[in-house]
């Protein structure tokens, strides 16, 4: 495994290990929003990632990682990112859920997210899951070789500060590979500075992280769960992809292809 500017360069292998770890966290993220609707506690979200990744014969990435209690963070409404399953959490008709979820795969981590509608939701909050996923894949077109990594952010702000709604700065995407969290940073924003020349063979999950209102946030007494500041909802959706000399390719696909968020409302489909 290479360098370049202390960003991990990786090979055919280790890029293949990576596409099996994101496909499986992209599976098992299939199964966890098919189980999403009015009434089921969130921790049978949890539940339902820990038997699958029995079944795959892997390890959440999440679980254990830096004191992380739990194998998803389960954000609700307001919750940002962090959020923690719970027993007592039950999910209602017109609440959002966003399970961030990884898995340890050939000495290699998958990380993606994606936010759920819970039953039939408003149409603000529907305009904010199209906003927030379509800006997802404005950051993921910014993602070409010899591009500055932060022109991802730029992009990201760009779009949906347009649309009206807020991007969060506390938390950033990053770098992938055989860690969870690897250089380069990656910003939602513009940070007003230069940052690394994207190469072939760097990986990294871009996780825009949008807000109704402010995009300021605060993380509750347990250090985790982090909150939106005016108690506005909020949305995330993250893939990881791989530099090539062709385009980004997005490694968390699962086998039923990417399925992105379908507005209920056609007037608030977002066109890129």
């Amino acid at each position: 495994m290479k360098k370049y500017q202390g960003v991990f360069i990786k090979n055919e292998r280790e890029i293949a290990n990576l596409r099996e770890a994101n496909r499986i966290t992209a599976n098992i993220l299939d199964d966890i929003g098919d189980a999403v609707r009015p009434g089921i506690a969130t921790m049978e979200l949890e539940n339902i990632a820990r038997r699958k990744c029995e079944e795959y014969h892997v390890r959440p990435a999440f679980l254990g990682y830096a004191g992380f209690p739990f194998a998803i963070c389960c954000s609700v409404n307001e919750v940002v990112v962090h959020g923690f399953p719970s027993e007592t959490l039950i999910l209602k008709e017109g609440d959002i859920v966003s399970v961030d979820f990884g898995v340890e795969y050939g000495g290699m981590v998958g990380d993606s997210a994606r936010t759920f509608p819970v039953g039939q939701i408003s149409e603000e909050a529907d305009s904010l899951l199209a906003v927030t996923e379509a800006s997802l894949y404005v950051g993921i077109n910014e993602a070409q070789q010899g591009h500055d990594v932060h022109s991802i952010g730029i992009a990201v702000q760009t779009f949906v500060e347009q649309r009206g709604f807020g991007v969060v700065r506390r938390f950033v995407g990053h770098g992938v590979g055989a860690n969870m969290h690897e250089k380069p940073e990656v910003p939602n924003f513009d940070p007003g500075t230069r940052g690394v020349i994207l190469q072939h063979g760097m990986c990294i999950a871009i996780e825009p992280m949008v807000t109704e209102g402010t995009y300021d946030v605060s993380i509750l007494p347990d250090k985790w769960t982090t909150v939106t500041r005016d108690g506005k909802l909020a949305a995330h959706f993250e893939h990881s992809i791989a530099v090539t000399p062709h385009g980004p390719m997005i490694l968390s696909e699962s086998d039923r292809g990417l399925v992105r968020y379908k507005a209920q409302y056609p007037q608030n489909r977002i066109q890129i």
